[in-house]
C-alpha cells in the first residue's frame, strides 16, 4: 500500500500532459520576446520614475530581474495554477480518478503524491524563467554589475544570493495561489474552473488593492506583498516586507491546503 502511485510515475504522468509543455515553452519564450521586443523597440525613455525597465538592458543580471518583475503578477500565477488545479480536476473530469483510488491508493496518498508534483513543477516554473532570463540577457547584453533603479550598484558576485534571495520569495508568494487552486481541483471537475478561480482571485485581489478606502484591510489580501522581493534590490535589504508576505502566503496555503484534504476525505468520488 505504501508503494502505491509513487512519486515518479505521478511525475511523468504529469511531464506527458501537453498542457505542461505548453506552460514550459511558453515561460521558457518569454525572455526571448522581451529580448526581441527591446531590439525592435529601440531607446528606452526615461518618463523620470525609476523603474527595472530602465535598467533592463544593462546586463544579464538586470534583465532577469526585470523578467521576473513582468511575469510575477499573471504569467507566473497563470503557471502555478495551471499545474496545481489541473492535477486532480483533470482526473475527475477523465473519469480515472475513481480508478486509482481503486488501486488501491489511499486518498490521502493520493492527493499528497499529486501535490507534490504539482508545487514541485509549479516550483521548476518560477524558477525556470529567470534562469532562462539570465541567460537570454547575458548573451545579448553580456554580464555586468547590477544597476538599481534607484541610482548606485552591488558587484555581479554578489547578486546570486540576491537573485536566490528574489527567487525563493517569488515560489513562497505564490503558494497561495497553488493552495487555492488545489483546493479548487479537489472540490470541481473542470480543470479550467479551478486553474480560473486561481487566477480569478489574484486579479480580484489586485484590484481590491488599489481602493485606498479598504485601509489596513488590504494587508491580509493574498497578494499584498507579492512585490515585496523588490526589497532585496535595496543597497541594504529591507527583510520587514518579505516576512509578512511569507508569513501570510503559508498562513493561507496551509489553511486552504488542510480543507482540500479534509473535502477529498469525504467526498463521493463517481468520475
Amino acid at each position: 500500500m505504501s508503494r502505491a502511485l509513487p512519486l515518479r510515475v505521478e511525475a511523468v504522468r504529469q511531464f506527458r500532459r501537453r498542457r505542461t509543455l505548453v506552460a514550459f515553452g511558453l515561460l521558457l519564450a518569454l525572455p526571448w520576446i522581451l529580448v526581441a521586443a527591446f531590439q525592435l523597440g529601440g531607446e528606452q525613455e526615461a518618463d523620470g520614475r525609476p523603474s527595472l525597465v530602465d535598467v533592463a538592458t544593462t546586463g544579464g543580471l538586470n534583465f532577469a530581474l526585470f523578467s521576473l518583475f513582468v511575469s510575477t503578477g499573471f504569467l507566473l500565477v497563470v503557471a502555478v495554477a495551471l499545474f496545481c488545479g489541473d492535477t486532480v480536476a483533470s482526473e475527475a473530469g477523465w473519469s480515472s480518478l475513481r480508478y486509482l483510488l481503486a488501486a488501491p491508493v489511499p486518498r490521502d496518498r493520493l492527493l499528497r503524491q499529486k501535490l507534490i508534483v504539482a508545487l514541485g513543477y509549479a516550483a521548476a516554473a518560477v524558477v525556470a524563467l529567470p534562469l532562462m532570463a539570465l541567460l537570454a540577457g547575458t548573451l545579448v547584453y553580456g554580464w555586468s554589475d547590477v544597476t538599481l533603479p534607484t541610482g548606485g550598484t552591488y558587484p555581479a558576485s554578489a547578486a546570486f544570493g540576491r537573485m536566490a534571495i528574489v527567487t525563493g520569495y517569488a515560489l513562497v508568494s505564490q503558494l497561495v495561489v497553488a493552495a487555492l487552486a488545489f483546493l479548487l481541483s479537489v472540490r470541481t471537475d473542470s480543470p479550467l474552473g479551478a486553474v480560473g478561480g486561481a487566477v480569478g482571485m489574484v486579479i480580484i485581489c489586485n484590484i481590491l488593492e488599489a481602493v485606498e478606502a479598504l485601509g489596513s484591510w488590504r494587508d491580509v489580501l493574498p497578494t499584498r506583498y507579492l512585490y515585496a522581493w523588490l526589497d532585496a534590490l535595496q543597497p541594504q535589504i529591507q527583510w520587514t516586507g518579505m516576512a509578512k508576505g511569507a508569513a501570510l502566503s503559508v498562513s493561507y496555503a496551509l489553511v486552504l491546503l488542510a480543507l482540500a484534504f479534509r473535502h477529498f476525505r469525504a467526498k463521493d468520488i463517481t468520475s
